[in-house]
């Protein structure tokens, strides 16, 4: 017996018409309305970062979507990695993983320094992220060690406080 083909997505940098796209999916993809509303308020606010927005499309269809936002390392600054939404439906084909592989590629090569992520720790060292208490980052907030991830991706990885965009909440 074979597995059926994996599904063939496309990934892309978000277009402005995609708005009501991702509204409909970050509401659909999580449990508690409030991550949708951190997804939003981050796009409406500016913190997000023009062009380090990217979609997984599917015959048509909106099915992932994963940005980045500003974040600081003492005074240096870095990008972070908003939550990142599929489709119930289309959770586990590798659409999330496709996403977020091309943001932080795109990153990379558009000279941002490094990433940090506040997340799940069985999912995002998939990525290269690690601890990010090994290059010296702390938090105000105490959330698990494995949770709070960094990388470097154009450059080092800084150590000092971690200052998020306001709109994650943390």
């Amino acid at each position: 017996m074979t597995n059926p083909p994996a599904p063939q997505f496309a990934v892309r940098p978000e277009a402005s018409r995609d708005s009501d796209a991702i509204r409909s999916l970050t509401t659909a993809a999580f449990d508690r309305i409030d991550e949708a509303e951190i997804v939003d308020a981050l796009r409406a606010s500016g913190s997000g970062i023009e062009g380090l927005s990217f979609v997984g499309v599917l015959d048509g269809e909106i099915i992932a979507h994963a940005m980045l936002s500003r974040c600081f390392v003492g005074e240096v600054l870095g990008v972070c990695l908003a939550p990142c939404s599929v489709w119930p439906d289309h959770q586990r084909t590798g659409a999330g993983t496709a996403v977020i592989e091309a943001l932080l590629t795109e990153a990379a090569r558009s000279g941002e320094a490094f990433a940090v992520v506040l997340g799940h720790p069985e999912y995002y060292p998939r990525f290269g992220f690690t601890p990010a208490s090994g290059f010296g980052i702390t938090l105000y907030v105490d959330v698990p060690d494995e949770a709070l991830m960094a990388m470097p991706l154009a450059g080092e990885v800084p150590a000092g406080p971690l200052a998020f965009a306001p709109e994650l909440g943390v």
